[in-house]
């Protein structure tokens, strides 16, 4: 019997291979895209340089913006993994929202989240120094989405996607997670981060502002 999903493909899903680029950022929007399979990844030229801002997977909705809005894409989307996406017009995604207080209320939520990653980006970008701001990001991690455990707090964190959100170089990531393993403060396994007193790890924020702004090593 077909899943609920398997109807919602064949009415609005589509198939595409990997390097396929979905929309170009000033284009104008004329769907949105609903990711069932693979990944995409959501790029931004930055003064002659490619950014990337996200890699998205299955579950996760993009292009809204652009309906709602009625402005060009900010933004342009790439796939990285051959993807079944459900390509919504704008049309069907007003009759859906009309139609639908839980997808509305879905919505919502994701926007208000995309909203504080913004903002709390933001916060990051403007502390001074690179080590703080590795910390500040663990930290909104820890807030937004750790996973209380017996021994601390875990979080999921992609060393790869640091860069992007705190400005900091791989290298410079790595050795301020090195120091707060020394300290005592987390303990890595892969992607997976446990942070033992997230109390400690803000003092020791405070710390390293402090240490910066008075020029101690």
């Amino acid at each position: 019997m077909p899943t609920a999903e398997d109807t919602l493909f064949q009415r609005f899903g589509k198939e595409f291979p990997k390097g396929t680029v979905l929309f170009h950022e000033g284009e104008t929007g004329k769907e949105m895209f609903v990711l069932q399979a693979g990944k995409v990844v959501i790029t931004k030229t930055v003064r002659d340089t490619v950014k990337t801002l996200a890699t998205l997977g299955p579950g996760e909705f993009f292009g809204e913006m652009a309906l709602i809005s009625n402005r060009p894409r900010n933004a342009t989307a790439t796939v990285e993994e051959p993807a079944r996406l459900l390509v919504i017009d704008p049309k069907t995604f007003e009759g859906m929202i009309r139609g639908n207080a839980e997808i509305a209320v879905r919505m919502i939520k994701k926007l208000a989240e995309r909203l504080d990653e913004a903002d709390a980006q933001i916060e990051n970008l403007l502390l001074a120094d690179p080590g703080s701001r590795v910390v500040h990001q663990v930290l909104h991690a820890v807030q937004t989405r750790g996973r209380p455990m017996e021994e601390g707090v875990e979080i999921d964190l992609n060393v790869r996607e640091l860069p992007r959100l705190t400005g900091v170089g791989e290298a410079g990531i790595r050795a301020e997670l090195q120091r707060m393993e020394r300290s005592g403060l987390v303990e890595r396994a892969g992607d997976r981060l446990l942070v033992r007193d997230p109390a400690r790890l803000s003092d020791y924020l405070q710390l390293l502002a402090l240490r910066w702004k008075f020029g101690e090593p």
